[in-house]
């Protein structure tokens, strides 16, 4: 497994960038300029993960030249920090740098997956929008959706691989719990993605009530359940807010100890609301029901992935 992680993540990322140049492209091209603008802006929020990365190449004593801060402006500064890593592993023996690079790893996927949730989970959101109010729907829009999907999900799992790889005596996830974990994911975002743009297709910006009430809840849950990663009770508030809207859409573990039962009552509650507006688009809306079906079999299969994964495979 030395190197697949981040070569995958690596020509993740790179297909996922040109998917999305040439969706601004198709757009531009084809006069919806509402839909350029819309794609354009949802680039702009992952500089908060290139400005991250530069604060933490500072506090690790490594301040970043001239050519290493032009990449981060260009949104490559996790390129590079891919590419370092896999640079030492081939350089590196079983024994040398190990703890280097698992630090490394590690700043990188909390990097990925910060950039994946400002930039990824956007544009997904406005794809699937597009190819849900579209007719018909266009094949650019809907691969470079399905990338952002794939980017995502796989940000979730790299997430993951390295959680288990800090506990003391744990091992690599092997590849069947992997691959479960990436059809747990994307049969759970799939479900809510499709849900939340449906509805925004009927009743426009009360989707905003239905996801405010869900985040508040979340962020309820996360206070409840003490998430002590924060020290100063300012920002202890502040990251459960923040936490609670990713909540919105996707589970992450943030805190030490056994998981299974947060991520039981997460889903509960998640499912449910998805299930109901899924079951009302398909009994009351005749131009949904076509999607319906493929909402139900992603969370059917993202259900099942994360049964035998926490019945079987987690460490």
């Amino acid at each position: 497994m030395r190197g697949l992680s981040p070569g995958l993540c690596l020509a993740l990322l790179a297909a996922e960038r040109g998917a999305q140049l040439c969706t601004t492209i198709r757009y531009f091209s084809h006069g919806q300029l509402g839909c350029f603008w819309g794609t354009i802006v949802c680039l702009v929020p992952s500089y908060v993960a290139q400005l991250l990365s530069i604060l933490w190449l500072r506090a690790d004593g490594h301040p970043p030249g001239c050519g290493v801060l032009v990449l981060h402006i260009l949104q490559l500064g996790l390129w590079k920090r891919y590419w370092d890593i896999l640079r030492m592993e081939v350089k590196a023996d079983s024994s040398t740098g190990t703890g280097e690079m698992l630090m490394l790893h590690g700043d990188v996927c909390v990097l990925r997956l910060l950039e994946a949730l400002l930039q990824s989970l956007p544009h997904l959101l406005l794809q699937a929008y597009v190819l849900v109010a579209s007719e018909p729907a266009g094949l650019i829009p809907g691969i470079s959706a399905g990338l952002s999907l794939l980017s995502l999900s796989w940000a979730l799992v790299s997430y993951s691989r390295f959680c288990c790889l800090l506990k003391p005596g744990h091992v690599c996830l092997p590849a069947t719990a992997q691959l479960c974990l990436l059809l747990w994911r994307m049969g759970m975002l799939v479900t809510r993605i499709l849900a939340l743009v449906l509805f925004t297709r009927l009743y426009s910006c009360w989707v905003f009530t239905v996801a405010g009430i869900h985040w508040v809840l979340m962020s309820f849950w996360l206070v409840a359940l003490q998430t002590d990663i924060v020290a100063q009770p300012c920002r202890w508030r502040l990251f459960n807010v923040l936490l609670g809207a990713v909540y919105v859409f996707c589970y992450i573990n943030v805190q030490p100890g056994p998981s299974r039962h947060r991520v039981a009552v997460f889903y509960m509650v998640s499912t449910q609301d998805m299930e109901t507006l899924t079951l009302f688009f398909f009994f009351f809306i005749n131009k949904a029901s076509r999607v319906c079906p493929l909402m139900l079999s992603c969370s059917f299969t993202g259900a099942a992935a994360l049964v035998v994964y926490y019945s079987l495979l987690h460490p």
